[in-house]
């Protein structure tokens, strides 16, 4: 809706400058679903994602055993047994959190590995773009995959096609 408000408030702030110029959009999930090599790098993603949830899963096993496990000797235990063993899964549970933190985290391994596979083809996607602007000489190419923004599209301005011709991934 800020976005819609923004560019009301833009056309109507540049008057009828505005109204003469070339605007398009463009859907740039319908964009990478067509590039193979996008599905391959979700794909791989998905998989890596997969280890890492399963990899945390068995680590926080291992914590509720050993939680439950001293559960079990607590009452046999000394005072400075338990102490020791309360300190063992704090530590152990701490460990898990970290390791969560470092795959699943702002700057963590799935996100670098997102960086890697998937960024070279946005920049691919933003620059076919960019030269189709230019080429068009259009002010403006909106991406209505990124939300409702918009109440009606007319599919003759939709460039999703042209993007992906001109990225080699469509005759």
């Amino acid at each position: 809706m800020k976005k819609l408000v923004y560019i009301l408030s833009f056309l109507l702030l540049t008057g009828g400058v505005a109204f003469a110029q070339k605007y398009a959009f463009v859907d740039t999930e319908y964009i990478l679903s067509n590039i193979p090599s996008y599905k391959a790098a979700q794909e791989q993603l998905d998989k890596i994602s997969k280890d890492f949830e399963q990899e945390i899963s068995d680590r926080y096993a291992e914590v509720d055993k050993m939680y439950k496990a001293y559960q079990n000797e607590v009452v046999l235990l000394t005072q400075d047994m338990r102490k020791k063993r309360e300190d063992e899964i704090v530590k152990k549970e701490q460990e898990v959190k970290d390791l969560q933190q470092k795959y699943f985290g702002p700057d963590g391994d799935l996100f670098k590995k997102r960086e890697e596979l998937v960024k070279p083809i946005q920049d691919e996607i933003y620059n076919a773009v960019k030269e189709i602007a230019v080429e068009g000489n259009y002010a403006v190419i909106f991406d209505t995959a990124s939300g409702p923004a918009f109440l009606y599209t007319n599919p003759r301005y939709d460039l999703s096609d042209l993007v992906l011709k001109k990225m080699g991934y469509k005759d």
